[in-house]
């Protein structure tokens, strides 16, 4: 789907700058100096447009949720959604981070969310996707001990193929579905993805993964 441009994205991100974090890398290892009280950090890598950071900020206020995206026509939409919602605990990052590493501290983020990440399925883009294995050095290197990555698809071939990642690298499985939906979880923040393929009866799949040893 082509995107459509918004000659206005920047202004708009630049008149929250308390939400859009306009100088991201010189953040890294203080990011919880952003928000208002020190908390749990957790982290969204894609974050679209915003429906699922802007309400796990409300449903858990006791955690700081940082969105990433690169998309700058994506994430103004991202942002209007958190103003919407009228948190203080989202912040939201709009690069094309290559490596996590730039951004965040070692042992700085104690949650990753991986929402509907393109699923790359050609063999030869193995490398593109984000339970590969360099990708997991990274959340590892970011994570605190004990830290987690929860993972959302409607994809069966990226699931399954994100299981054996997970379990090649040595993390521990939890809360394993292959039918979210069906659980009737109340505490399930959906994505605008996941209210689409849902609708059209498509299952979602989830599982988290943990890391055990540093």
């Amino acid at each position: 789907m082509r995107l459509r441009h918004k000659p206005w994205a920047d202004d708009y991100m630049d008149e929250n700058s308390h939400i859009v974090v306009r100088n991201p890398f010189d953040w890294k290892g203080k990011w919880n100096e952003a928000f208002n009280r020190v908390q749990p950090l957790h982290l969204e890598i894609g974050s679209g447009k915003g429906q699922f950071i802007a309400g796990m900020g409300k449903q858990h206020p006791e955690v700081n949720f940082i969105g990433l995206e690169r998309v700058k026509s994506v994430i103004v939409g991202a942002l209007k959604k958190v103003l919407d919602a009228e948190t203080e605990n989202i912040r939201l990052i709009n690069e094309d981070a290559q490596d996590l590493r730039d951004l965040f501290a070692t042992n700085e983020i104690d949650h990753i969310y991986l929402n509907f990440s393109d699923p790359w399925p050609k063999s030869r883009h193995e490398k593109r996707r984000l339970t590969f294995h360099a990708f997991l050095d990274q959340y590892k290197d970011v994570l605190k001990q004990g830290g987690a990555v929860t993972l959302k698809t409607d994809n069966r071939g990226l699931f399954e193929y994100s299981l054996a990642s997970f379990s090649q690298y040595g993390m521990t499985l939890e809360d394993v579905s292959l039918d979210l939906h069906a659980l009737e979880d109340p505490l399930n923040v959906q994505t605008e993805y996941e209210e689409k393929f849902s609708a059209k009866g498509q299952p979602i799949y989830r599982c988290t993964a943990r890391f055990n040893s540093w």
